[in-house]
């Protein structure tokens, strides 16, 4: 009987840079050096989807990370001078949200970690979190016709956002990158922290279940220019301590941020259902003025047409061989659609959007006043009274449209309808009986119409190019910084006149402030310009309280390791829930290359640990408890071993791929319970690197047992595991070839080889082919005698049954991976 049950293989095209299993499924997440994004599941390693790069991703994952529920990957990007991460549902390889990052650098790691603390402020905030839905409707859905690689809101639920949020627990992303800078965003979606105190270059990161600290590896230059690598424990006991504010400030931001983004998002709907079409009669009149011989205005030969029935030749020829009768009614048309959509969509999403946003901000408002509770996390009474005041102007300019596009869809309806009998009297049409009525009343209102909109202006021609402005509606949708160009009359508004003659109401802090000479996108502009510095103070203050704790220099870097790409490199961080323990797994390749080192420190940067570090001797012969020949004979190399690779499995379990002296490789796990539970301590000389005391760490041999697989015909070099699952996956030398296992599992040898014997995705000649691929050769050379189809068998039939359920929903091929759970 082996250990391990072999799940799948598989060849790749490209090689694999990042590897990361789901927390709650058996699923893997790969990442290529394409930029492409894979999801594989466990049974035979069956591809899920693939999210290739496209324009507004880009082509270079620099980072890899799953959220705790397992619905939501996110990864980073490096595009240029712009770093973005990324947040991917799991479910449909649909990007659900994009935001940039303020690391200088490309992002180097990424973790995302769960809140496991429990208390009764917590426990309260839990149940009262659903309180906001009984005071506000649901958002509406964005139109299906507005399509976006970013979208927060789907089509088909109006409560996305509260997908993204996930489960009411706090969780939360950290990103890493060079010169140190960290970011802590909660729930993937608001920045809660911006840390900057660390020295070198993140490599991998951890923050404990607690909030109490977070472990830090990062590459610094020594004195000699030389890379060494560092353990760094940052103290974040503010999070701690005000964990239950915490998660109800990040809620509540969290909210704004995803609204902040759905107004945006409605603007952006209304900029195209306005069309350009509505600028054609701006730009007819505006030719028409400049070519026509007579002196006469434009309102002018409007007017005689109104009072007298007769047209210029030159007007004549405007309306008749430009405009035409059936051009002037599908005009007509599109403008009375364009402006109903757009009215709808002020009414439906621009100001349900702005009345949750006022909500939400009251509620940060009334935090900010418990300054006993609140002003630790640095929430600031007068910004965010300075947000809920821009939000009210913003509120105020959407109405200020929707009268805007009510007195325009009256004005075009009459005015086109007297023009539409006009040109059917110049063409001899017939004209309905309907549309020959015409009362002295209506006479007036075109009259004003024409006066009001048809008198040329040569300041107005000076700054745009034109004469006219027709179409009033779209100013209010333009992204400039210049004032409208027709702004709305409020000479006989009642309570502007009250407003400006009372001395007491025209600086009232109570009314809102109104921008008269500008646009919609101008005032959004502003208001978000406020809310961000409402959302960035908190992040400010946090960062600031983080301290560094701990620094540990442990060893330089191996000048063998400068092309491994950093995911795969050791030190390996793992934070233990239960023990409240953060674990630290590292070699030392260069001084001891038969030995696991495992560095153990306490969440709490106060607390100290016993046994703190002890070294993983592999020199010594690996056998069962009793000594038994036959099984140590059984063991490659006899024994003898140094650490390509190894991940923490659980609190007592390390999962390695260990090479002989043979150059065999070993996929084995390694029980740690002797070994933590040693009396020998190690004492520490702060002014020496760990290399250099190596000889004083206590050292400890493991039991074996039968827990160990041999990796026949493959350089396996890096494992992924995930404990939680019982699952891992072992990935070759030139990051092309991968086996998945079932850990817990064992597999019967006969059934071992008669999979071997059945499977396509090995070659005859395996290490042949990994060596030509790292090479850069193609497969003909490797396979020397070995047809195509047998070294492109994972690639060849086997991807045409991994495309199969893409015809489907992917919600029915990830139901496959493991029985009765939900993604």
């Amino acid at each position: 009987m082996r250990a391990f049950r072999q799940a799948g293989e598989k060849q790749l095209p490209n090689p694999i840079l990042y590897m990361a299993w789901s927390p709650k499924r058996d699923l893997i997440a790969l990442a290529n050096t394409s930029g492409e994004l894979l999801l594989h599941r466990l049974s035979n390693f069956h591809r899920v989807w693939s999210l290739p790069p496209n324009e507004n991703t880009g082509k270079e994952i620099t980072a890899l990370a799953w959220r705790p529920d397992g619905k939501i990957i996110a990864f980073s990007l490096n595009a240029g001078d712009t770093k973005k991460v990324v947040l991917c549902d799991a479910e449909k390889a649909e990007i659900l949200h994009v935001f940039k990052v303020m690391i200088p650098g490309p992002v180097s790691c990424m973790h995302w970690m769960e809140v496991l603390d429990e208390n009764s402020g917590l426990t309260s905030f839990y149940e009262s979190e659903d309180e906001s839905n009984r005071f506000l409707p649901k958002l509406p859905s964005l139109p299906k016709s507005y399509s976006t690689t970013t979208k927060i809101f789907s089509e088909e639920k109006s409560d996305e956002a509260t997908n993204l949020l996930g489960d009411v627990r706090l969780n939360i992303l950290v990103v890493g990158g060079q010169c140190g800078f960290i970011e802590l965003y909660a729930y993937g979606l608001y920045n809660i922290a911006t840390v900057n105190k660390v020295e070198g270059t993140c490599r991998s990161l951890c923050l404990s279940s607690d909030l109490k600290s977070l472990s830090v590896i990062t590459e610094v230059r020594s004195a000699n220019d030389d890379p060494e690598i560092h353990y760094v424990q940052l103290d974040t006991g503010l999070l701690s301590s005000n964990l239950a504010e915490v998660t109800k400030m990040a809620r509540k931001f969290t909210h704004i941020s995803t609204l902040l983004q759905y107004l945006q998002m409605s603007l952006t709907c209304m900029c195209e259902a306005w069309e350009d079409i509505l600028l054609q009669m701006d730009l007819r009149l505006t030719t028409f003025v400049q070519e026509k011989n007579t002196s006469t205005q434009v309102q002018d030969e409007f007017l005689e047409l109104l009072l007298w029935g007769h047209a210029s030749p030159e007007l004549q020829a405007l309306l008749m061989n430009q405009l035409t009768v059936k051009g002037l009614k599908m005009l007509g048309q599109s403008i009375e659609s364009s402006y109903s959509g757009i009215q709808k969509l002020v009414i439906s999403h621009l100001q349900s959007g702005s009345e949750a946003l006022l909500y939400h901000l009251s509620e940060v408002k009334g935090m900010a006043l418990w300054k006993q509770k609140y002003q630790a996390l640095g929430l600031d009474l007068a910004i965010i009274e300075d947000a809920i005041a821009v939000v009210g102007s913003f509120t105020l300019k959407a109405s200020e449209l929707l009268q805007v596009i009510d007195k325009s869809m009256k004005n075009f309806k009459a005015f086109f309808r007297w023009l539409y009998v006009a040109m059917l009297r110049m063409s001899d049409d017939h004209v309905p009986p309907e549309l020959n009525k015409m009362t002295h009343k209506d006479l007036a209102f075109v009259a004003d119409f024409l006066a009001e909109h048809f008198s040329a202006n040569e300041e107005l021609f000076d700054r745009k190019g034109k004469y006219f402005n027709v179409e009033r509606v779209g100013q209010y949708l333009k992204d400039e910084e210049d004032n409208l160009v027709s702004p709305l009359n409020t000479e006989g508004n009642q309570w502007v006149k009250f407003v400006k003659e009372s001395t007491h109401l025209k600086d009232s802090p109570l009314l809102f402030p109104t921008y008269p000479q500008k646009s919609l996108h101008f005032v959004r502009r502003i208001m978000v310009a406020v809310i961000n510095l409402c959302l960035q103070q908190p992040s400010v203050t946090i960062g600031k309280s983080v301290s560094e704790a701990l620094r540990l220099p442990l060893y330089t870097v191996p000048e063998s390791s400068e092309n491994t790409p950093r995911l795969f490199e050791m030190p390996a961080l793992w934070n233990a829930s239960k023990a409240s323990m953060h674990y630290v797994v590292f070699c030392m390749p260069e001084i001891a290359p038969s030995k696991i080192y495992l560095l153990r420190r306490s969440t709490d940067p106060s607390r100290a640990v016993p046994n703190g570090l002890i070294a993983i001797d592999l020199s010594r012969p690996l056998n069962t408890s009793i000594d038994d020949e036959d099984a140590v004979a059984e063991i490659p190399g006899n024994g003898t071993f140094r650490c390509l690779d190894a991940r923490l499995y659980d609190a007592e379990t390390l999962t390695v791929v260990l090479q002989s002296q043979e150059e065999e490789r070993v996929l084995a796990q390694l029980p740690l319970g002797n070994a933590l539970r040693t009396e020998e301590d190690f004492t520490w000389d702060n002014s020496l690197r760990l290399d250099q005391q190596n000889e004083s760490i206590p050292s400890q041999g493991l039991v074996w047992e039968n827990q160990w697989r041999q990796l026949d015909s493959m350089k396996a070099q890096f494992v992924a595991v995930n404990g939680v699952r019982k699952v891992s996956c072992v990935l070759s030398s030139n990051l092309r070839h991968v086996r998945v296992f079932e850990m817990d599992v064992e597999d019967e040898e006969e059934d071992d080889e008669e999979r071997q014997e059945q499977s396509l995705d090995i070659t005859p000649d395996q290490d042949a082919l990994e060596e030509a691929l790292s090479s850069g050769g193609g497969p003909r050379e490797a396979a020397a005698g070995a047809s195509m189809e047998a070294q492109e068998g994972g690639e060849g039939e086997g991807d045409e049954e991994e495309e199969q359920p893409a015809e489907g929903s992917s919600t029915d091929v990830l139901e496959q991976t493991s029985g009765s759970d939900t993604l």
